[in-house]
């Protein structure tokens, strides 16, 4: 019996060697990865690689099922299978000490091939986070199953001698010391590579707009406990991308190239070039191709920019309807995303702009300081890119960008879509007048009319909120006389065309959802 609980114990032994052995690993990564770049960590490049390759419908599930947890549950579970791994690495370390550490090496090649597929790869300096890192962890693994392993028993075979838990325990203790000393610095020099950024948006002061946002009308937000704020704060604005980890650009450093197809004066601008020109102010909503039916991501803000058309002209675009020779323009992220817009759509006079301010201030890191792209009727895949570097004009035959490759549509207008905010599903509202409201939205084209049923009754019109302009959202609200029993609201939205929504029910690949949304409500 106390043979067999000794080996009990050396094998738990095992385990927590590899343990710490994966910890060794990713706190000497991070280290060095505060030294060279942040973005080239092993979690970070792993998770992106897993992105990248993740077929389209697993995306959609993940931000249908995490929303925007989803980065966190990825890494989450990136950490939960390195450690089972290490566990089985540990064990086998026990026994066979050589391959137990091939092991550890073995994932810092896997660390290092994905940090070199990344599209924002500087090349091979990208490699020594997850090189490092794996040298480290394979010397500590061997170092412990030395620690752990019989005495005088030769390397590779399991010998009958007895170990020293003692020695093993001080021999753990300092590799745990050590790694958690080597991953505090590693956070603490790339808190100090992000410290530049952030003074950089900090003493930022955006100028006054030349072309000031029109003035919201009286009305535009009805007093209805429960219904979606008409400016949606920075701080609630959702937030969808592939970015596992923030870029933190310094915006004395940033650059913006516009080049390509029939560009004849290929053009680089600093931030306060843009910021010398005269730039508009918009209302302008943005919508998420994820946006499931009464879906969430989905948010209005003023934005600050410069028109993105002038800067075209200026290059010498010209668009396809007047001859140009490009169709697509395709826009690059410092993190190697890419979105692609048709070019009429960004130069047929709508308010397509390189944004510097939201809401007020700069933009936050998360939606795209210094500045990001959209286009107003546009989803954001194929618009709304964040810490844009590069414009490059080119056609649809010639390229695929990131999302298209990836089965999504080409071209996506936003479709007409409303929401119920309140009651929400499943509320239990008391008998007599109970008001169903909500917002509805096509951007670029306005809503006119929507409309609520209740069961299977007859559609009756909702009342309008006062229209701040065509391309933000609009409150609607309807007085109900809720008698008791299950019922089933539904609504449904008519844009600024005379079209009105479909009730056709699709998901959200390839080019955004339709269908009427409703909730089912109890009135007691």
């Amino acid at each position: 019996m106390s043979s067999l609980r000794s080996k009990l114990v050396r094998v738990a032994f095992g385990a927590l060697a590899g343990l710490l052995a994966a910890f060794t690993a990713l706190a000497v990564a991070e280290l060095v990865a505060g030294l060279v770049r942040p973005a080239a960590g092993p979690v970070t490049v792993v998770g992106g690689a897993v992105i990248d390759r993740t077929p389209a419908p697993v995306k959609d599930f993940a931000i249908r099922t995490f929303g925007e947890n989803d980065k966190i549950v990825l890494q989450l579970g990136i950490l939960a299978i390195l450690a089972l791994i290490a566990i089985g690495l540990g064990i086998l370390a026990l026994s066979h000490r050589r391959a137990g550490a091939a092991g550890v090496l073995l994932f810092g090649i896997v660390g290092a091939a994905a940090a070199l597929s990344r599209p924002d790869s500087t090349g091979t300096g990208d490699v020594l986070p997850s090189i490092a890192g794996a040298l480290a962890g394979a010397v500590a693994l061997y170092m412990l199953a030395t620690k752990a392993a019989p005495v005088h028993a030769p390397d590779g075979q399991p010998g009958t001698g007895g170990w020293s838990r003692r020695g093993f325990l001080a021999a753990a203790g300092v590799t745990a010391v050590a790694a958690t000393s080597a991953g505090a610095l590693g956070r603490y020099f790339t808190g100090r590579q992000g410290q530049g950024a952030v003074a950089s948006r900090e003493n930022l002061v955006l100028p006054k707009p030349a072309s000031p946002a029109p003035a919201v009308p009286a009305g535009v937000q009805l007093k209805v406990p429960g219904i979606t704020a008409f400016t949606t704060p920075n701080a609630d604005f959702y937030r969808v991308d592939t970015a596992l980890t923030v870029p933190k650009v310094d915006a004395g450093t940033w650059r913006l190239r516009i080049h390509g197809k029939g560009v004849t004066r290929p053009l680089t601008y600093t931030l306060d070039q843009l910021l010398a020109r005269p730039l508009i102010e918009r209302d302008i909503t943005l919508t998420c191709v994820s946006n499931e039916v009464g879906g969430p991501y989905i948010g209005n803000a003023r934005w600050l920019g410069v028109p993105l058309a002038d800067l075209l002209k200026e290059a010498g675009v010209i668009p396809p309807s007047r001859g140009g020779k490009a169709d697509q323009l395709v826009a690059r992220s410092v993190d190697g995303m890419t979105l692609g817009s048709p070019v009429e759509d960004v130069m047929d006079g709508r308010d397509a702009m390189l944004a510097v301010g939201m809401n007020g201030e700069p933009l936050p890191f998360d939606h795209g300081f210094p500045v990001r792209m959209l286009v107003p009727g546009l989803y954001g895949y194929v618009s709304a890119c964040k810490w844009i570097e590069d414009i490059e004009l080119t056609t649809f035959d010639a390229y695929d960008p990131y999302w298209v490759k990836r089965k999504w549509a080409r071209k996506a207008p936003i479709k007409t879509q409303a929401r119920i905010d309140t009651p929400k599903p499943f509320a239990r509202p008391a008998a007599g007048t109970v008001t169903v409201a909500g917002v509805a939205w096509a951007q670029h084209r306005g809503i006119t009319r929507v409309q609520i049923r209740v069961d299977d009754g007859p559609w009756q019109d909702a009342d309008l909120a006062a229209q701040a302009g065509v391309d933000t959202w609009r409150q609607w609200s309807y007085r109900w006389n809720a008698t008791p029993g299950g019922h089933n609201l539904t609504v449904r939205a008519t844009d600024g065309t005379g079209q009105a929504q479909t009730e056709q029910r699709t998901r959200t690949i390839p080019d955004g959802a339709s269908g009427w949304h409703s909730v089912f409500v109890t009135v007691p």
